[in-house]
């Protein structure tokens, strides 16, 4: 006995999905769209343009490099500057600075230090000077002094100095022997000033100090300094005792 089976009805689909309504629905958020300004832009344009460009002449500026004197070497105060004292230098430097050109070495050579000079120091205008230690009316009298004729202080051109005569060693062991009394009156002295300090000789550290001091007392110093019978002592400076 044969069975049937007969197709079974297909499903009918709803007409919609089922909304479940709790309550009424949130209106939607409307997006505003920004009002661009063109003024606005522009300036924030032109400000990042004007920075960027002064920026660009800020570094030009700083990398602009002067060629320039340096000292080469320590120069004392009143000394005349070498060839071998001075060197060019390639330096970015300040408007404000002063500097003599490396192009003016030449016109250098020759001058005196106005200052004591440093090596490795920037060389301005004011340091050098074309006026001499020795003024009109003066003379230049070499003095050669033992370590013991002179302070252990170094010298330098410009101070003012005594150039004192010292007792001669064998007059006075004649005059010891002889029962004589001593010579109890004050030193000679001459004031003088400091030109130039030589270097000490290797084995006996004799220097000769170039000193200025009236025409009148050159020749007296000049005598003394013969015989070896002097001293030199460093007198007070701008009223410092």
């Amino acid at each position: 006995m044969s069975t049937s089976t007969q197709p079974s009805a297909p499903r009918t689909a709803l007409p919609g999905p089922a909304i479940l309504q709790t309550g009424s629905a949130a209106a939607p958020r409307v997006l505003r769209q920004r009002r661009r300004r063109p003024g606005l832009i522009a300036l924030s344009i032109a400000l990042i343009a004007a920075g960027g460009l002064s920026g660009a002449l800020l570094f030009t500026a700083s990398g602009q490099r002067s060629s320039v004197l340096v000292v080469a070497r320590d120069v004392p105060v009143g000394n005349a500057i070498t060839e071998a004292d001075l060197a060019p230098a390639s330096l970015a430097l300040d408007p404000a600075v002063k500097a003599v050109p490396a192009a003016k070495r030449a016109s250098m050579v020759g001058q005196r230090a106005a200052v004591a000079l440093k090596s490795g120091s920037l060389l301005s205008p004011s340091q050098v000077t074309s006026t001499s230690l020795v003024k009109p009316g003066e003379q230049l009298v070499g003095v050669a002094l033992k370590p013991s004729q002179l302070p252990a202080s170094r010298l330098s051109p410009g101070q003012k100095v005594l150039i004192v005569s010292t007792p001669d060693p064998a007059q006075a062991g004649a005059a010891a022997g002889a029962g004589k009394p001593g010579d109890t009156a004050a030193p000679q002295t001459l004031a003088a000033t400091v030109v130039a300090v030589g270097v000490a000789a290797p084995a006996t550290g004799v220097v000769v100090v170039d000193v200025a001091l009236p025409a009148a007392s050159g020749p007296t110093l000049a005598a003394r300094v013969a015989t070896g019978a002097v001293a030199l002592i460093v007198t007070a400076q701008d009223g410092v005792s």
